[in-house]
């Protein structure tokens, strides 16, 4: 317990620490929001990671679908490392940062309002991103209070408030560089994290081969005579782990937080080293995560919860409470830093867009344009130190709901995050995609997906979820890109002269 207390203060000071270190840097919208868009690869591509890969990788969506799918789990690693990482960067992250930069955007919604030309998309894509991100975070939050809760038996309510209010401190102190730097140190202890983790836990199960042939050992779920699903390359059920690796591995090209990181990076040929190191990053921390998770059953039965539906998110916990202390405390810290970063990018990015979007939501000319007179600049500096201040408020009220849901959850991790990212992911990834690549996607089309991706999510959700919040998730994803392309196809053009100017930035 020595161990693992002494590890956990001196992570947490020196995340506090850079959060003070950064703070000066923090005063102005730009370096509050963005790093003042001059982070470098390893700290961008960290940053993508760590806000990627959390508690609800590592607790939630590693021990339920390691339960369901066996070894054949770690092809959701793969899609997050291909798709979720690799593709990612390679579609969207020199448009990304070419075009904001070109148009001034700071946020998500502010791209969709300038883009399109249509404030009223900036306010909705505000409104959507602060609802649903919040189920996100308290599905973070969950994830590492198991976890805490396991490794120094303090009791689950006091984790949560304890792990809220230190990520609020280095985020209100640094904002985005604050982040940033504190991903890089965090995504170090990931990497060597779950290696370790790994290794004790097959030692535990008498090696790798030992460890598989138990798996192939047992039987299916559905027919108890038929034995080996388990440890088979697909699993015992193709189309269900399929719909995972969409949602898990597309979604992020959608996420306000993690598109934010484009917005934010040097220049282009930092973004081709980032993309380098932000796949195998990937590759390591998720393929870990899942591959770990495919042995669950191994450990015996998880509890049952009073519904009589199995505690997914116990097992990943009751496969590390039989490793040393020390590793415990290794786990804890690896639980700490990949949650930690990922609400920290969580917090940042909703306020930022209520801040930005909803309560100052200044009207900008497109570029090549004239501004309507020109505003003084102490004016412009007091305005940009209170938008600051604004957002630091936020971040409390941001997290004290996220709060409330974490302390009386409704549902399993990996639901929370499907409801979030589904309707997240479902509303912008086509919009924002093809609004990057095509001239001709029109202002209805993206009213037309936020109605899609949003409206398909909540009314699943209120009927009783008859399809799994996860596949809902992935079909609304999916279902955007045909929405947008046949709404455009058949509704009014944005003013040719604009799209032009937007689209210089390519030139």
């Amino acid at each position: 317990m020595i161990i693992k207390i002494t590890l956990t203060i001196i992570f947490l000071a020196v995340m506090i620490g850079v959060g003070l270190y950064t703070r000066k840097q923090a005063s102005s919208v730009d370096g509050f929001v963005l790093g003042g868009r001059a982070v470098g690869p390893w700290l961008t591509a960290f940053a993508f990671g760590t806000s990627y890969f959390s508690a609800v990788v590592f607790v939630g969506y590693a021990g339920q679908f390691g339960w369901k799918y066996g070894l054949s789990s770690a092809w959701i690693g793969v899609g997050n490392a291909v798709i979720g990482s690799l593709l990612a960067w390679i579609l969207l992250g020199r448009r990304t940062k070419l075009m904001t930069q070109h148009i001034e955007s700071r946020t998500m919604p502010d791209f969709f309002g300038t883009r399109f030309a249509d404030q009223g998309l900036r306010v909705t894509a505000s409104v959507i991103a602060f609802v649903f991100l919040i189920p996100y975070t308290a599905g973070v939050y969950k994830g590492i209070s198991t976890l805490f809760e396991m490794g120094f038996g303090i009791p689950y309510e006091y984790c949560v408030v304890i792990m809220a209010i230190l990520t609020a401190v280095y985020v209100i102190l640094g904002g985005y560089k604050a982040t940033a730097m504190n991903d890089f140190i965090q995504g170090i202890i990931m990497l060597f994290g779950i290696i370790a983790v790994i290794v004790a836990v097959l030692n535990v199960q008498g090696g790798l081969f030992a460890a598989v042939d138990r798996l192939a050992a047992l039987p299916s779920d559905t027919d108890p005579t038929v034995n080996g699903g388990f440890a088979t390359w697909f699993g015992p059920d193709p189309w269900g782990l399929l719909g995972v690796v969409v949602l898990t591995s597309l979604g992020t090209m959608g996420l306000p937080q993690m598109v934010g990181k484009f917005y934010s990076i040097t220049d282009e040929s930092a973004i081709k080293r980032g993309t380098i190191i932000s796949t195998v990053f990937a590759f390591i921390v998720a393929g870990g995560c899942y591959f770990l998770g495919g042995f669950g059953r191994l450990f015996g039965m998880p509890p049952v919860l009073p519904n009589g539906k199995l505690a997914f998110d116990s097992i990943v916990p009751s496969m590390l409470v039989t490793l040393p202390d020390v590793l415990i405390a290794l786990v804890v810290l690896l639980v700490l830093s990949a949650s930690m970063s990922t609400l920290a990018s969580l917090v940042l990015t909703s306020s930022s867009t209520m801040t930005l979007d909803l309560i100052y939501r200044d009207k900008k000319s497109l570029p090549g344009e004239v501004e309507d007179g020109a505003i003084d600049d102490i004016v412009t500096e007091k305005i940009e130190r209170r938008k600051v201040v604004v957002m630091r408020v936020l971040i409390m009220f941001f997290i004290a709901i996220s709060l409330l849901i974490a302390l009386n959850p409704p549902t399993f991790i990996a639901q929370l995050m499907g409801i979030s990212w589904g309707a997240l992911a479902g509303a912008f990834l086509a919009p924002f995609m093809l609004g990057l690549y095509w001239r001709g996607v029109t202002k209805a089309a993206v009213w037309a997906c936020f109605i899609w991706g949003v409206g398909l999510t909540v009314v699943n959700m209120i009927i009783g979820n008859p399809i799994n919040p996860i596949n809902c998730g992935a079909i609304a994803m999916v279902g955007g890109f045909p929405v947008v392309w046949i709404v455009s196809l058949v509704s009014k053009k944005l003013p040719k002269q604009m799209v032009d100017t937007i689209f210089e930035c390519y030139s």
